[in-house]
């Protein structure tokens, strides 16, 4: 069985099954730290290389690791239509300055089953007129999904693009009721 301690100075990861596709979930000791989108090896690996680079040590594959079974399970629950608010430790150490701000505020001032325009959120954050700023924001998300990124959507009702894919977001859109689902 595996011990809290062994995973102290690392960077654990696994990859999971979601209806969207393979998601791989990152954590340190301070939190989930990445969720990475269609998670086949070649992406998976991608991201495991940035994270090494970003955060100065090797990933390493633990899917029984502590630091993730409350992420895997919260995911799972999400997935299933039982979980609607992500309650988890976060670890913000990818993303910094106005980024980090815009989606703090995504994550705890736009609720499961709404949507946001991009400029609306600018707003919120201060900054009114930072709407392509915002969107350069959402494609920086380290932890889409877990902060909603997929709710936030154009001004004039488009859904927006989406580093997923718009699929993806869809899909996202449909599970929490704001899209009808996709007849195919």
């Amino acid at each position: 069985m595996d011990s809290p301690r062994q995973y102290e100075q690392r960077v654990v990861w696994t990859v999971v099954g979601t209806d969207i596709g393979p998601l791989m979930l990152a954590a340190t000791p301070d939190g989930l730290v990445n969720v990475v989108f269609h998670a086949t090896a070649a992406a998976r690996d991608q991201a495991l290389e940035r994270l090494a680079a970003r955060l100065g040590t090797e990933p390493v594959e633990a899917p029984g690791s502590p630091l993730l079974a409350e992420a895997i399970g919260q995911v799972a629950s999400y997935f299933a239509g039982a979980r609607q608010d992500f309650d988890l430790p976060l670890d913000w150490s990818l993303i910094s300055g106005f980024n980090r701000e815009v989606l703090r505020e995504l994550a705890s001032g736009v609720p499961y089953g709404s949507v946001v325009g991009y400029g609306d959120l600018a707003g919120r954050v201060g900054q009114p007129g930072a709407a392509q700023a915002v969107g350069m924001a959402m494609g920086a998300n380290p932890l889409p999904v877990v902060v909603p990124c997929h709710r936030v959507v154009e001004r004039d009702g488009g859904i927006g693009g989406f580093g997923g894919g718009v699929e993806t977001k869809r899909r996202l859109l449909a599970l929490e009721g704001v899209l009808p689902e996709p007849l195919f």
